[in-house]
């Protein structure tokens, strides 16, 4: 058992875990979390979040809530994936500190101590990353294209860094506490209301019990969401490509007119080719400018904060 950290007297914690056909595993976290929750904070909730599950977590989950006074069980209509489920859960964490984890086990309750002293120096956002990957091939791909598709929307240098373990402070939530689109990602959101994100390496174990419930479709269908719902990279990746297109084009042409101005006659293909090139690549071209006016209009319906008030000094605070 870890030592009590220094700071434990001012620190509370709530940590949200979504539960998808966790029944197998659930009731060994929470075992684990109040061994060490006590340890790291002087109060602390568990937040188990169902998503939908196909097995008996939620039956779980409510025992677990009359044995345990700091489980607290919410029980979703339907699947709603992974990010929503912890939305719902941050939304009503009540304490200054947030960990989200998930429930396979994978993420070490023991770890949390590390995250949140890296969290004391300095950060809003500590990652937990794995010093080693737990997964297969398939997987292993899967979360790479996540990662990079996360790199568009919020920087190479946090979407490197992304993990499910994560440590933040609750108050970052007020960036998105008006948020309603059902396409979310947590970590686009606390990427709204601050710049300073850590990381930590910590070790992953293998999953308590059951295969894993994000299959390659849900990692793949998730990096899609981020990329088209938090970026602009499609539509400038349109725009480069027509503008590719048009130079071609006008190269083509050039050639062509070359032609027929030293040899006097006029190459029919290319000269087909080149105007094909020029009039579909202005076509991309401006699809892609007009896809940059109507990004602006979905960014401005996302309800992003204009700015987020750290804190206030001074007698009228």
């Amino acid at each position: 058992m870890d030592a009590p950290v220094q700071g434990r007297e001012r620190r509370s914690i709530s940590v949200v875990t979504p539960v998808y056909n966790g029944e197998g595993s659930v009731a060994e976290l929470c075992r684990r979390l109040d061994e060490v929750l006590p340890q790291i904070a002087l109060e602390h909730e568990i937040i188990l979040v169902n998503d939908g599950s196909r097995d008996r977590s939620w039956d779980v989950i409510s025992e677990l809530s009359s044995r345990y006074p700091a489980v607290r069980g919410f029980n979703l209509m339907r699947n709603y994936g992974q990010h929503n489920a912890l939305l719902c859960g941050i939304r009503a964490a009540k304490y200054e500190v947030i960990v989200t984890m998930d429930d396979d086990l994978q993420h070490s309750p023991e770890e949390i101590a590390q995250l949140l002293a890296r969290l004391d120096e300095g950060f809003d956002v500590v990652y937990g990353t794995p010093k080693a990957e737990q997964n297969g091939f398939l997987r292993a791909v899967a979360s790479r294209i996540t990662r990079l598709a996360l790199s568009t929307a919020v920087g190479s240098d946090v979407g490197k860094n992304v993990s499910a373990f994560r440590v933040f402070r609750t108050r970052l939530r007020e960036a998105f506490a008006e948020y309603h689109s059902p396409f979310v990602s947590i970590d686009v959101l606390l990427s709204w209301t601050t710049s300073r994100f850590g990381a930590l390496a910590v070790d992953f174990r293998p999953r308590h019990a059951g295969p894993s419930n994000y299959t390659l479709a849900k990692l793949v269908r998730h990096a899609l969401d981020v990329m088209t719902g938090f970026s602009t990279l499609p539509l400038q990746l349109a725009s480069m490509v027509g503008f590719a297109c048009t130079l071609f084009g006008m190269g083509v042409l050039i050639y062509v007119i070359g032609s027929y101005l030293f040899q006097g006659s006029i190459p029919g293909f290319p000269f087909v080719a080149s105007l094909i090139a020029i009039f579909s690549g202005a076509q991309l071209f401006a699809l892609g400018v007009i896809g940059e006016y109507l990004a602006r209009i979905h960014f401005r319906m996302m309800n992003r904060p204009l700015y987020v008030v750290r804190s206030v000094s001074g007698e009228g605070k």
